[in-house]
């Protein structure tokens, strides 16, 4: 971002006044608990009763978090600033059921309990288990919603499925955000956030009437910090923050029955990044001689006085050599426009919605400082467009919800690939490995287009059989159709075009070039009709505990492969049987029950669940250079189950604290074809339709099975316990003349192990850790000022752990945050 830009947009910060933010109570309906109790059960009284009540549009109309009948978590839009969880990415930190692991925007996979996306593949072919909605408008890929949170009122996150709720499907859950909305009476706000690490943020936001009839609403926001990993080769900080970001409202009200919202956001993210450090080396069923240190030592001795070596093996120290250009821009934004027509016997709700999103990347794919893959970069530019009409009806027995959605999107990429000087030497073998020029400048140029349409008419009916008892069923009928392109051309470092098929002879030079890039075009297209349904019974046990239980039919719809195609071994082409991918069939059972007490003082709420997913869209990739990165195919069934349950009490104006403890059970209950993990990797294949034989794991020189069962073991990037916690005391003080508070906190949170590879492996488990954060600071009437600690007692940890491609044994990484620490002024009006 431009030095004058960030510094208008830092003092902007500093001049402007805000409106006071509310007390900070973190999660589920925590302020809720201290709504005073209502009377006969009148659940009226109790939302209305105080402004700390939180209000959700989980089931598309306002409820209070307790009365909704599923596994919601709630975190307020100042819960989210105090904490300083300021994206999606971040916001696992405060929602134990929720993960996010990423190595750049693109890829970034969304789970919840465990499902959502294939872990760790960058493919435009699939859906999104997990929908991220803003303002209702759905966000239909995930680096399509990595911005900051700006001048956010509150994030709901939702577990399981949620199709006949939300527009597009979604099958695991939903994360629903919400912004503050334009204002008839002038209220504003800033911050001014400045930390180690060179860590500056600021936000602003002012709202106010234009007319009688017109308000608006404007926001803006700007990060910056210093990269977490220094590059010794470039001698500078890497993995840095860089991030803009301005949203635009107006509200046109011409009678209290009608509104009309026309909304806008931008966001910049231009970080030098993304880049890894080297963590360990695994021994895989390679010979030994072309595993990773064996091919570092022939490098170096083959370059008399090069010595190259990791500047570090221990990723704690930062440090990381990486050689080629590291680019991250990514640019987002769109436009909507939505009704809400109140017609007396209930509400007509249209959001017309267009959203961009501009990805421009650059990577180093080998994960070190030789030059092997030159380059890597995939750009892409994609355009959305929406239609949801919904209406909503609330009665005294009966509410329902019944829409009809529409979804237009198309992505282009344009990808290259390239080998670099001692690509030759790593690949290859005998005299060719010598001979840096046969794989030197090959590169592998892809064009692909995706597009998706989708359709659906979707509904929920509550029908109260009584009182206490509610049935509450829906169902959704939803079409997709989906038309791809791949292209993948492959040149020489001279620029001559190559042709792998027929099989070139063995030993050639255009075979050892073959073996590395394979040239390729394809264009699948497949279309389903799907119907799914659910059905909710809940029953007031008392006025204050209410129990629920939840069986849902779902589906994730069909998809395809996007990223090129596996060849057939017995005809060197592509297998166009791999070309499309089946829809997953989810079955889900959730009970629950939801509590308050001491005089909703405290919340405690609990679920269990159970979700059976068949056919279940799993990454498949053979861990080479070569035809594709991965691709997806269909594991026969997976599981995952456990249980959730949260606590909050507010004793009084001056305490309040939260708890939240998640076991999430995830596996692969029967994937008989799944790739295999890098120690079963390298070697030569056994023979087609041998029995695999994983005796060997580790052993180089070793055959290695075409494929491997791993039924039974763990789902990638998921911990079976995670914890989360927060508490905050304050006492009233007078300073500098200003009545107000004193207050500290405390938030911390808890991820047992996990794997970080597609099919878990022992080079690629990952840790488990505890972080910790503290803030104390002074609140009054339009100012707040609080210094904070974050990862308090500088723990390391790692984010995410990546096999490198050639079955090389190279396991690469990217470390958590070490502690940061800094201060928040905020001021208001």
């Amino acid at each position: 971002m431009h030095p004058f830009v960030r510094s208008v947009l830092l003092a902007s910060a500093v001049a402007l006044p805000a409106t006071a933010y509310a007390d900070p109570v973190v999660t589920d309906a925590a302020a809720e608990a201290a709504a005073p109790a209502a009377q006969d059960g009148d659940e009226t009284t109790a939302t209305t009763a105080s402004s700390d009540v939180i209000i959700v549009t989980a089931r598309r109309r306002q409820e209070t978090a307790q009365s909704v009948p599923l596994a919601i978590s709630v975190i307020r839009g100042d819960s989210i600033e105090s904490t300083g969880n300021f994206n999606v990415v971040k916001l696992q930190q405060l929602a134990p059921t929720l993960q996010v692991y990423t190595s750049n925007p693109r890829n970034t996979s969304v789970n919840i309990r465990g499902l959502g996306v294939p872990f760790g593949l960058t493919s435009d072919g699939f859906e999104q288990g997990v929908g991220i909605y803003v303002d209702d408008v759905y966000n239909s890929r995930v680096a399509a919603a990595t911005f900051d949170f700006l001048d956010v009122e509150q994030v709901e996150v939702l577990r399981g499925p949620q199709g006949t709720l939300y527009g597009k499907n979604t099958t695991a859950g939903a994360i629903n955000i919400t912004t503050n909305q334009p204002t008839f009476e002038f209220e504003g706000q800033a911050e001014l956030s400045v930390g180690n690490l060179s860590y500056r943020q600021a936000k602003a936001a002012v709202s106010g009437p234009l007319s009688d009839r017109l308000a608006a609403r404007i926001a803006v926001a700007t990060t910056s910090r210093r990269g977490t990993l220094y590059n010794t080769r470039t001698q500078r900080w890497i993995n840095e923050q860089d991030n803009l970001g301005l949203r635009g409202q107006l509200l046109f009200k011409p009678n209290d029955d009608l509104s009309i919202t026309l909304s806008g956001d931008y966001s910049t993210q231009d970080p030098y990044g993304f880049g890894t450090a080297f963590v360990r080396v695994g021994t895989t069923q390679r010979a030994l001689n072309r595993q990773y240190e064996a091919l570092v030592a022939a490098i170096n001795a083959a370059n008399p006085g090069r010595n190259y070596a990791v500047p570090s093996r221990n990723i704690y120290d930062r440090l990381t050599d990486i050689d080629a250009t590291l680019q991250a821009g990514n640019k987002i934004g769109g436009a909507s426009l939505r009704v809400k027509w109140d017609l007396g016997s209930g509400t007509f709700t249209s959001i017309s919605a267009w959203r961009f999103w501009d990805w421009k990347p650059q990577n180093d794919r080998d994960f070190t400082g030789l030059s092997i893959v030159s380059k890597s970069q995939n750009p892409s530019q994609q355009d959305q467009y929406s239609q949801e009409f919904r209406y909503n009806y609330s009665g005294d027995k009966l509410d329902f919800v019944v829409g009809l959605f529409g979804f237009k999107q198309r992505i282009d990429t344009q990808g290259t690939e390239q080998q670099g000087s001692d690509a030759s030497r790593w690949s290859l073998t005998g005299a060719q490995a010598a001979d840096a020029s046969i794989l030197a400048g090959l590169t592998a140029s892809n064009t692909q287009y995706l597009k998706s349409d989708s359709a659906a008419l979707y509904g929920q009916v509550s029908y109260k059989v009584t009182p206490e008892l509610t049935i509450q069923p829906g169902v959704r009928i939803n079409y997709d159709k989906k038309e791809g392109f791949y292209q993948r051309v492959v040149t020489t470092g001279a620029g001559t075009v190559i042709a792998c098929n027929p099989v070139p002879a063995a030993g050639t030079v255009l075979a050892a070039q073959c073996g590395v890039y394979q040239p390729q075009s394809t264009a699948p297209s497949v279309s389903d009709w799907n119907f799914s349904y659910d059905l909710n019974l809940n029953y007031k046990l008392a006025r204050d505990v209410l129990a629920y239980a939840t069986y849902a039919k779902s589906f994730k719809t069909v998809g395809i492969n996007q990223n090129g195609l596996p060849l057939n071994s017995a005809t060197n082409l592509p297998d166009l049987s791999a070309g499309t991918v089946k829809p997953e069939s989810v079955n889900h059972f959730e009970i629950g029950l939801k509590t308050s007490f001491l005089n909703r003082l405290a919340t405690f709420n609990i679920a269990a669940f159970r979700t059976t997913i068949d056919d279940f869209q799993a990454t498949v990739n053979g861990g080479q250079f070569g035809t594709v990165r991965g691709y997806l195919a269909n594991a026969e069934r997976v599981r995952s189950q456990g249980f959730e349950a949260d606590f909050k009490i507010r004793t009084s104006d001056r305490f309040t604290a939260y708890t939240n403890l998640a076991y999430t059970d995830a596996k692969y209950v029967k994937f008989t074809n799944a790739p295999c993990p890098p120690e079963l990797s390298g070697g030569t294949l056994q023979p087609v339709g041998a029995t695999p034989d994983y005796s060997n794991a580790g052993r180089p020189g070793t055959l290695s099975p075409r494929q491997c069962d791993i039924s039974g073991q763990g789902l990638p990037g998921v911990s079976k316990w995670s914890f989360s916690y927060g508490a905050e005391a304050n006492t009233p003080v007078t300073l500098l003349g200003k009545d107000g508070q004193v207050y500290f906190g405390i938030d911390g949170n808890y991820r047992s192990d996990w794997n970080s590879n597609a099919s878990p492996s022992i080079y690629t488990k990952v840790d488990g850790y505890a972080l910790t954060n503290f803030r104390l600071g002074f609140r009054s009437e339009g100012v707040e000022l609080f210094g904070w600690v974050r990862n308090a007692f500088d723990v390391n940890y790692i984010e995410l752990l990546q096999v490198a491609p050639g079955n090389v044994g190279l396991i690469a990484g990217t470390p958590g945050d070490q502690r940061t620490f800094g201060a928040t002024l905020k001021l208001s009006l």
